[in-house]
């Protein structure tokens, strides 16, 4: 029988993502804005207050933010918690995600001990995913990341965690930290009549001075967010007149005078960087995460590309590394070998020892699950300055580090710089292009040995799809839930003709008939093919922020009125199966020339 859990669910208000806007001034606009709970952390309050029922426990809610957040708590007690803390002081302004981890860590040692942290996988208005690893690292706990399934026995959690492209099964020793799978359980969610019945005394505040001396907020912080600008792509929203056949010919002709099917005007791939001199400045140091070598060769062309504009060196660090002379052709300058454990929270400890030796001026990784654990304990073991998910970096003009990324899902990219010696920044896949490789190999250093600080735990990993295929697709098709499964063979000669990946909304994710990778959305990817294709799709803009970064966009749908259409540039108005025959009839005499792969890519994910 499990004992009584004490739990702590920590939550974040957010805007309605739905009703983001940007000013002319580029920035958001915060104001006459709904205000609600951060889905993720629904989530995680729902667990923690099932678990708290189950073992006769009790799960506590907390949250950093302004008076307005208590409305997150109501709603929190309202769903069965058993009371909120609003930790809320203007010296909290400012907080990047280290300051945040710092206060909120700080209130849970006070109302401690808890037997599990639960919180969201992330957060729907900055997504970076990196506080619940930075939260573990101050508390030095193991997390699970991404949990969709939860059993408790004993002292032992045991989990089914939903990752970039597949699955772990692996069994982690309470006190714990849990982040949140959007499918774990039913959000919490209580209605306004319920939220104002909450009494007064369920909810209690901690202000800075209750947390200790500080410092806190933007004092706190590592980053500091610079300049922002538009993101979205305005669409051209074409719309022909004529019976089925007449839209899609006109549709795809227009496509392809737009340039949506060219093959042949794709610029050569630009070279890597030949080595720089020796010149004593700090390095740079990627992270190489075990079987994603297309992402690893992102980040060492950009790596060595910064290299060669600052008179830095790039070290490639990692469990499971590509040969020398494969790393040094990708950017690298020298290698070096994690051995002695492969669970993020010892190499991450490995990565902080010697990065605090030798103080590099940059780490890069994936902004993946494993990258982002790795990166958030390692930066906030070091207190040095996060930029997660992050789409470009370069240099600024007094030679600092400075970090694009989005934020809003998408609508918005802002600049980010560090205040500490060393940076960290993960990267998402795909942003970065690829890079010819040099001739120059790299040397073997001396390796990072890891000393594991727990007891093995039993995990077993089982991938159901490519993480990099959406990001490296010249065209994708998203398929709604008005497309079957039984259904897909149709899509086939599509998928052929335009060499094309298959994606999802998250309906279709959400009933298992594609994998979580193949989701497009806020929720899910963002992809930046030169064509995206819509078949079946509302169109709301929860999906369509995934396609945001597409050079040109088609969409089908019977419903004239459907969202779809202000977010394309190309659209049909039509049954999807009444347009699919035409579609294929009319790519082969306007679309790309055929493969002559029998392959159907997409097919048979």
């Amino acid at each position: 029988m499990v004992r009584p859990l004490r739990i702590a669910a920590l939550v974040k208000q957010v805007p309605s993502f739905e009703s983001l806007r940007l000013g002319r001034d580029g920035r958001l606009e915060r104001t006459g804005h709904g205000l609600e709970m951060n889905p993720y952390c629904r989530r995680a309050v729902a667990q923690g207050v099932a678990l708290a029922r189950a073992s006769g426990g009790e799960c506590v809610v907390l949250t950093l933010g302004p008076p307005a957040a208590e409305e997150c708590l109501r709603e929190a007690v309202a769903c069965g918690a058993h009371s909120g803390v609003l930790i809320s002081d203007l010296a909290f302004a400012g907080s990047d995600t280290l300051a945040t981890a710092q206060a909120l860590v700080a209130a849970l040692r006070r109302l401690g001990p808890f037997d599990m942290v639960v919180c969201g996988r992330n957060s729907v208005d900055a997504e970076t995913g990196q506080t619940p690893a930075q939260i573990a690292q101050l508390l030095d706990l193991p997390m699970a990341a991404g949990v969709r399934e939860l059993a408790v026995r004993e002292d032992t959690l045991l989990v089914r965690c939903e990752h970039d492209d597949g699955w772990l099964r692996t069994e982690v020793p309470m006190p714990a930290l849990l982040s949140c799978a959007e499918r774990l359980i039913h959000p919490a969610k209580a209605g306004s009549a319920a939220c104002a019945a909450v009494a007064a005394h369920r909810i209690t505040r901690l202000d800075a001075a209750a947390l200790g001396p500080g410092p806190w907020g933007e004092a706190a912080s590592r980053t500091e967010v610079g300049a922002s600008r538009r993101l979205s792509t305005t669409r051209l929203r074409l719309r022909f007149d004529g019976d089925v056949d007449t839209q899609v010919e006109r549709a795809v002709a227009k496509l392809a005078e737009l340039g949506a099917f060219d093959r042949g005007t794709e610029p050569p791939l630009l070279p890597v960087p030949e080595p720089s001199p020796e010149t004593g400045a700090a390095g740079i140091v990627v992270l190489a995460e075990p079987g994603r070598d297309r992402l690893t060769r992102e980040l060492l062309g950009r790596a060595a590309v910064l290299a060669a504009s600052t008179g830095r060196r790039v070290t490639l660090v990692g469990p499971a590394l590509p040969p020398p002379a494969v790393a040094g052709a990708w950017g690298a300058d020298e290698v070096r070998a994690v051995i002695g454990s492969d669970t993020e929270q010892d190499i991450a400890e490995a990565l902080a020892s010697w990065c605090s030796a030798r103080s590099p001026w940059a780490v890069l990784a994936a902004s993946t699950i494993w990258g982002r654990e790795i990166t958030g304990r390692t930066a906030a073991r070091l207190s040095a300055g996060l930029v997660g998910d992050a789409i470009d970096v370069d240099v600024d003009a007094r030679g600092g580090l400075v970090c694009w990324k989005p934020a809003f899902s998408g609508e918005l990219v802002v600049s980010v710089t560090c205040r500490s010696p060393t940076c960290f920044v993960t990267v998402r896949g795909g942003a970065l292009h690829l890079l010819e490789p040099r001739a120059a190999g790299a040397t073997q250093g001396p390796d990072l040995a890891v000393v594991p600080r727990r007891r093995p735990r039993l995990a077993f990993r089982v991938f159901d799809d490519e993480l990099e295929v959406l990001a490296a697709a010249r065209a994708v098709i998203c398929v709604g839930a008005a497309v079957r499964p039984e259904d897909y063979p149709l899509l086939d000669p599509v998928l052929r003709a335009l060499d094309a990946e298959l994606a999802a909304t998250r309906k279709v994710t959400d009933r298992g008939w594609q994998p979580r990778a193949r989701q497009i959305g806020v929720t899910g990817r963002s992809v930046a093919p030169r064509l995206y294709v819509a078949i079946g799709t509302s169109g709301k803009f929860a999906n369509m922020a995934g396609a945001c970064g597409a050079g040109l966009v088609l969409g089908i749908n019977s419903d004239p009125a459907a969202p779809l259409f202000d977010a394309v540039d190309v659209a049909v108005v039509a049954d999807w199966r009444a347009a699919l025959p035409r579609l294929v009839t009319a790519l082969e005499q306007h679309g790309p020339p055929r493969s002559s792969s029998l392959l159907v890519k997409g097919s048979t994910r």
